[in-house]
């Protein structure tokens, strides 16, 4: 006996179905916690400072800064796009509740979002962090008197930057960015065709027959003369070019030429001191669009370097921690031992009691200078047959804290905050995005400790 399938009816329904529907949410839902456990009027207070830092008046419609902020505080929860952030605010309501947007039906776009996150910037971000970080310690969720640190990379989304890549990737942007750039940058690139040509033939006999090492330093010798050829024309051509004429994606565009021609000037006497020496140049640009990136040292199996950011981690008793991003030279161990502690003295008005560091911030002068600051328990580990500065139950607690900091960075480095590799095409939205990471990290902690405490089981869904 063979099943017939049941076939529908083809008339309407006699009522359309309600497009508006009625949900009740869940008190105990992890978003809806965290927007009952903020105090809005400091937060907003925080932002309300960077903004006027940053814009020169007030002119114009108010901001929905109770909407913004929770936009961003929603996106660091979990990494999300733009899209994808405007859609749950939209469509989920949890996350309008966390906007304080369940008694309107206006809800912010992608562009509104990325505009308010450029706004903010890593400063800002930075700032709300660091509010949350405070509001832990003043719930005695975490407890100042005992630190430590450490420092990490956060990797960019780039290509490796090998030298025949980075000039074919200025060639590559030049002509594309000449298309809005104006009449002038056009005619340029139409006049210069033929260069254009000869170096793509140059770059495609290099990918596919350039087995020896001879063959591969000749191929980079002839892109680099085509290079800078190509620079000696563009200079006089940029100097007599003007944007006032231009608008939007022109002015754009025209500032991408003028960069990648001045990123050029830097990168291609380095590219000339690597192919002359066999040796790296000091400050080597490793990409066009994010020039202040550079390579970071960690001496792991199979991954010795880790093109990016360096970043500095404090990590509190009780698990919260605090970001800070700087050049190669202000965020290596040696520094930012005292920097770290000088960090925590500023936010909470007291010195840590007890420091934990592993042996690459150990030295001397950063033990003499942790004790002028007023640190109790010096938790350096030291280097070769010196002597601890600690023993006993104190340092076996600080080994234990120091050790912790680990799993801490590895939190910030998984998929759901996206510290590593972010969506970012400068340097200052690389640094949104990790601080934004650590906000994330610390808000759930902060939700998860609040509910454990009062003996509460947060919502799935």
């Amino acid at each position: 006996m063979t099943y017939k399938k049941r076939r529908r009816g083809r008339q309407a329904e006699l009522f359309q179905p309600s497009q508006r529907t009625s949900v009740a949410i869940e008190p105990t839902h992890r978003l809806v916690m965290l927007a009952e456990s903020l105090d809005w009027d400091e937060v907003l207070d925080v932002v309300e400072e960077i903004r006027a830092k940053k814009l020169k008046n007030n002119a114009g419609r108010p901001p929905q800064l109770r909407a913004l902020v929770g936009a961003v505080l929603l996106k660091a929860t979990r990494d999300m796009t733009l899209r994808e952030a405007e859609d749950l605010i939209r469509h989920y309501a949890p996350a309008r509740y966390l906007c304080g947007l369940t008694e309107t039906d206006w809800s912010p776009d992608h562009n509104t979002l990325h505009d308010f996150e450029k706004l903010l910037g890593e400063e800002g971000v930075r700032r709300l962090n660091e509010y949350v970080v405070k509001k832990a310690v003043r719930e005695k969720l975490a407890d100042p008197s005992l630190v430590v640190g450490d420092t990490t990379a956060q990797e960019a989304a780039i290509p490796y930057p090998n030298e025949m890549r980075l000039m074919a990737a200025f060639m590559t942007s030049l002509v594309v960015a000449s298309k809005h750039a104006g009449t002038k940058i056009k005619a340029f690139v139409r006049a210069t065709r033929a260069k254009f040509d000869v170096a793509k033939t140059t770059l495609r006999d290099f990918r596919l027959f350039a087995k020896t090492g001879d063959q591969r330093r000749h191929g980079i010798a002839k892109m680099i003369g085509h290079v800078r050829q190509l620079q000696a024309k563009l200079a006089p051509v940029l100097a007599a070019a003007s944007p006032v004429r231009l608008k939007r994606y022109g002015k754009v565009a025209f500032a991408k030429v003028i960069k990648l021609h001045d990123v050029m000037k830097d990168l291609l006497p380095q590219i000339q001191y690597w192919h002359r020496t066999g040796f790296v140049a000091p400050n080597k640009i490793i990409n066009l669009g994010m020039s202040k990136l550079y390579s970071v040292v960690r001496g792991k199996i199979g991954k010795p370097l880790e093109f990016g950011l360096s970043w500095g981690v404090t990590r509190l008793k009780g698990g919260f921690v605090l970001a800070h991003v700087g050049d190669e030279k202000k965020i290596v161990d040696a520094r930012y031992v005292v920097t770290s502690v000088e960090d925590c003295t500023r936010l909470f008005g007291r010195v840590p009691e007890s420091y934990g560091y592993d042996r690459a911030g150990h030295s001397e002068a950063n033990v003499k200078t942790l004790r002028a600051l007023g640190v109790k328990n010096i938790g350096l580990a030291p280097r070769g047959q010196t002597q601890w500065e600690v023993d006993g139950a104190v340092k076996r607690r600080l080994i234990k804290e120091r050790i912790r900091v680990e799993p801490s960075i590895g939190t910030l480095k998984c998929a759901k905050y996206g510290f590593n590799r972010p969506r970012a095409r400068s340097e200052a939205m690389m640094g949104h995005c990790g601080q934004r990471a650590a906000l994330g990290f610390n808000l759930n902690r902060l939700v998860t400790q609040l509910a454990e405490r009062g003996g509460i089981r947060l919502a799935t869904s």
